[in-house]
């Protein structure tokens, strides 16, 4: 199962809401299940940074199919996979606002999304994952 195009702007434009009710201007990227960009919007205001970092979350989160802010422990010192995040040839991003999409039980493809504090990134990450799936 693939991700259609009417799913990615359903998506967008629930993260965009989302991001304008809480008061965090972002970049929101959703990849494919093969880490390909599929869709991204950087909404008025945003940061620049938060165009690379929205995208790397993203992708981290397809790559290990979790949420990227659930990896922050395991990479500390002392952790079971501490360093992961920079064992990878594409930037890992290990804090919080990537999610999954998982549509009939089987990820398909993540959302990044990068702008404000990590819980707002995540919250908006989440809205966006919703609609996908919803749709």
């Amino acid at each position: 199962m693939s991700i259609s195009q009417k799913q990615i702007q359903a998506g967008l434009e629930a993260g965009m809401k989302k991001a304008a009710d809480i008061g965090s201007p972002s970049s929101i990227a959703i990849v494919d299940e093969g880490r390909n960009l599929l869709g991204f919007v950087r909404m008025d205001n945003a940061l620049l940074a938060s165009i690379e970092i929205s995208q790397a979350k993203a992708y981290t989160s397809r790559s290990l199919n979790m949420k990227t802010g659930d990896i922050m422990a395991l990479v500390q010192p002392g952790g079971p996979l501490y360093g992961m995040e920079t064992t990878h040839r594409s930037p890992l991003v290990v804090f919080a606002g990537g999610v999954p999409v998982t549509i009939e039980g089987a990820v398909v493809g993540a959302v990044g999304v990068a702008g404000g504090m990590p819980s707002d990134d995540e919250a908006i990450a989440e809205a966006v994952a919703q609609a996908i799936a919803a749709f």
